[in-house]
């Protein structure tokens, strides 16, 4: 393949992704049909087969893709500071995972329409299980090069803190999507583990 070819190539596949975000936010995982993901994107039926090898693998690529890009964000948050306890490390995790709700609106209803979708589709069900198992990795290492580069010692295993994280994150998720003003904010939320941390410790 020559150089123009590449170029186009990569285009083609970067272009389907962006149509697949797209369509999903627009029409959903199940109403989203291959000649849709053509039209938001610009491209053609076969390059979704050249490419992903079928449109479900294309779209459930579009999903796995914003749990990487929403990892990626906390990792940065978790070093532009600089926290001097544990605390203040919990509390910028939880900034990245739940303040960011209303700009990620459109992406978070994305995601949980994700869901029910993987019940019945094994291999978005395999695609979410791994980027959930990436996500779990990622965080515990950046929990670990945060505690070792501000010198804060960690209360419990990175792995069991990031699961947990996690969820409280994907529960906040459907909380907010239903009554936002009703939902804590990352501040309250750590607030509210410690006061928990507090009456079982």
């Amino acid at each position: 393949m020559d150089r123009v070819a590449r170029t186009e190539a990569g285009g083609y596949r970067d272009r389907l992704l962006a149509g697949a975000v797209s369509c999903l936010q627009e029409k959903g995982y199940a109403r989203t049909t291959a000649r849709d993901l053509v039209a938001a994107s610009g491209t053609n039926l076969a390059s979704i087969g050249y490419h992903f090898g079928s449109k479900d693998a294309l779209l459930n690529e579009a999903i796995a893709a914003f749990f990487e890009q929403w990892t990626e964000r906390v990792e940065q948050t978790l070093f532009a500071g600089r926290p001097g306890s544990a605390r203040e490390l919990l509390e910028l995790a939880m900034r990245a995972l739940i303040d960011v709700f209303e700009e990620l609106r459109p992406q978070l209803v994305l995601c949980v329409e994700g869901f029910p979708a993987a019940l019945r589709a094994p291999a978005l069900k395999e695609k979410l299980a791994e980027s959930y198992a990436r996500c779990r990795t990622a965080g515990a290492d950046m929990l670990r090069r945060a505690g070792e580069q501000f010198g804060v010692e960690l209360p419990v295993e990175p792995e069991v803190l990031v699961s947990v994280l996690v969820a409280i994150s994907d529960g906040l998720m459907l909380q907010w999507l239903l009554d936002p003003a009703a939902t804590p904010d990352a501040g309250q939320v750590v607030a509210a583990l410690a006061a928990l941390s507090g009456l079982i410790a």
